[in-house]
């Protein structure tokens, strides 16, 4: 079992590193919300789209009373993945593609429809579309906790979403702090996810079974030759690109 600072500090984590974009979607929500009382329904929305997750996620606790600790490391790969899988993405793709999802999901009919519960279900419909890496993350960090951890983690993510809303009103009332926000902090999550799912990991001690280190390090290595890959093709693009203007016969 950790200590209490420790299940805190991983429980804030978790929540920063797979919500970091969920920051984005609340801003669109928000200034959609053009009345003040509208603004309700999106808290609502967040907080039962949220859930869902959660309960999904709660799969991997009921896993983690079954299986041996050194088995539920082996989900440390999930959160790694998806953080080499951000990499990668960022690599590849240096524009707005997060605010274009979120905007490219959003139902245009959002915020107009008559019924409070109706907008509601559909902001929460949109938080579990935008969720699958909470999922992700929170399989294996559930699987690794006792009944009191899982209980205090759950009352920080409850925490965290109420702040998560109350920080993308503040940054609705300026725009510009919201794209600060994105540019500076969103290149550091997939270093986030990938450190989380290596502590899992080390927690565990799952790479003291032999067998299970060679799953592991199979595993990693897979996902560094891919990143080592998507490097050498985004290197290859910028030596043509710095190339292209010297091709040209001069007259």
């Amino acid at each position: 079992m950790q200590d209490l600072t420790g299940v805190l500090a991983t429980a804030v984590s978790a929540f920063a590193a797979s919500n970091l974009d969920d920051i984005l979607v609340l801003l669109l929500l928000f200034s959609a919300a053009d009345r003040r009382h509208a603004a309700w329904h999106v808290v609502a929305g967040q907080y039962l789209g949220f859930a869902v997750l959660v309960c999904a996620s709660l799969i991997g606790f009921v896993g983690g009373q079954l299986l041996p600790p050194a088995w539920i490391g082996v989900l440390g790969l999930l959160p790694i993945s998806l953080g080499v899988s951000q990499l990668i993405d960022n690599i590849g793709d240096a524009d707005d593609s997060v605010v274009s999802t979120a905007e490219a999901s959003m139902p245009t009919w959002l915020l107009n429809l008559g019924l409070p519960c109706g907008q509601i279900a559909a902001i929460a419909g949109l938080t579990v579309a935008n969720g699958g890496d909470n999922v992700g993350l929170y399989l294996p960090l559930f699987a690794g906790c006792t009944a009191p951890e899982l209980g205090l983690t759950l009352l920080v993510f409850a925490g965290m979403v109420g702040l998560w809303c109350a920080l993308a009103w503040r940054l609705i009332q300026a725009p510009g702090l919201g794209a600060l926000v994105r540019r500076v902090v969103q290149p550091a999550v997939p270093l986030v996810l990938i450190g989380l799912g290596l502590l899992i990991l080390l927690d565990s001690h799952t790479l003291a079974d032999r067998t299970l280190a060679v799953l592991v390090l199979c595993g990693l290595a897979a996902m560094s030759l891919s990143l080592g890959r998507q490097l050498q093709q985004a290197a290859q693009s910028l030596h043509r690109a710095t190339l292209r203007p010297t091709s040209v016969p001069s007259r």
